[in-house]
């Protein structure tokens, strides 16, 4: 029955969508992105990583990694260098990048609709991965309110039965703006292992999409923490709460920021 419903979802899917569970396209894919963005990663600014040996034991499915978002793309990019590093044995570092020879292509990663078709480099990622959802809150360039799409949170569930996943909770750039409470609902309808992630300097080095530099010689940092104890009986609050914290996007996290400090300074 699993594969005759896997079948199914298989010919209801469009030609490119099909292409996205084909390994030597993705693999194609992440080569070519690899190729024109590991010269901002790590020749124009340096990337730092941290915590790599929490992915070496990872099962290779139904593990969904949570991260801090500062930028559209540049963020998603620098996971995908760094898996593929670690595939060749290359712990908390990227070297020269001759992984993009055979990259990891094990994951995907949920992005909004309206900005994986900004550029030709975009749509090119999208097709190697991208989960694409509607964003519930806000539509081209607009606040809007509107209910969760049963359809993405299947695209979701999905890919997490077969392989990694990448998402951001709080679904923008904005730095400590309140998580989402749909990445809660899908750590308790799956059950995945929790990586946290923690990002830094992205916003510093790239625009806001991540493609184009704003600032060169910028430190980025990338640390990946063990994964998360969670008791999944508890309510969808409790463990956005935990994720949140996790990711040092929490309301504890922001008091303990600079610009907090500097106010408390200046009173």
């Amino acid at each position: 029955m699993y594969y005759l419903a896997s079948l199914t979802r298989l010919l209801n899917m469009t030609l490119l969508e099909r292409l996205k569970h084909i390994r030597l396209f993705r693999s194609v894919i992440y080569g070519v992105v690899g190729l024109f963005t590991y010269p901002g990663l790590a020749l124009f600014n340096t990337v730092e990583i941290e915590g790599t040996e929490n992915l070496e034991n990872l099962p290779h499915k139904n593990v969904l990694f949570v991260s801090n978002h500062q930028t559209y793309f540049g963020d998603v990019i620098a996971f995908v260098h760094i898996f593929c590093a670690v595939k060749w044995r290359k712990f908390n570092r990227l070297g020269i990048p001759y992984y993009l020879l055979n990259p990891f292509t094990n994951v995907f990663f949920v992005a909004a609709e309206e900005t994986m078709n900004s550029s030709w480099l975009t749509r090119l990622f999208k097709l190697g991965g991208a989960l694409t959802v509607k964003r519930t809150w806000r539509a081209e360039g607009a606040d809007v309110t509107r209910d969760r799409d049963v359809v993405d949170t299947q695209k979701i569930d999905q890919a997490l039965s077969k392989s990694w996943v990448i998402t951001f909770p709080q679904g923008t750039t904005k730095p400590f703006a309140p998580g989402r409470k749909g990445t809660a609902h899908i750590i308790k309808n799956n059950q995945p292992i929790v990586v946290p992630v923690v990002i830094n300097g992205f916003w510093r080095a790239f625009t806001k999409k991540g493609l184009t530099f704003k600032k060169v010689g910028t430190p980025l940092t990338v640390r990946f923490k063990a994964p998360l104890v969670i008791d999944y009986t508890d309510s969808v609050e409790e463990i956005l709460n935990q994720v949140m914290d996790a990711i040092e996007q929490s309301k504890d996290f922001m008091l303990k920021g600079k610009h907090h400090l500097m106010k408390v300074i200046e009173k």
